[in-house]
């Protein structure tokens, strides 16, 4: 059974940094493209970042250059590191695996204060 979670939300101020962490469980996480997606309060869900089993990434317009995503396939982890984060980063975090099927996390709460 495939399983993601989340860790490392939190409360920060605007200008901080939080790194994100999701261990995917089963045999999956080196074949799949990892992601990142966020959802704000009133808002779909959106894609933030990707990365693929080669280790090719891209991103969201409203994060390049402040968020970057990483995997340790050793660990079957994915990571991203949020630095100079704004208000509008304020979101619930979900990991997603893309392999033939779509998994996600349970998500974690990213508050960013003014």
């Amino acid at each position: 059974q495939v399983q993601l979670v989340e860790s490392g939300g939190g409360l920060v101020q605007a200008g901080g940094s939080l790194r994100l962490s999701c261990a995917v469980s089963g045999s999956i996480f080196s074949s799949s493209t990892m992601g990142w997606f966020r959802q704000a309060p009133g808002k779909q869900r959106e894609f933030v970042a990707r990365i693929t089993r080669a280790g090719s990434t891209n991103y969201a317009d409203s994060v390049k250059g402040r968020f970057t995503i990483s995997r340790d396939n050793a660990k079957n982890t994915v990571y991203m590191q949020m630095n100079s984060l704004k208000p509008e980063d304020t979101a619930v975090y979900y990991c997603n695996a893309n392999e033939r099927s779509v998994y996600w996390g349970q998500g974690t709460q990213v508050t960013v204060s003014s």
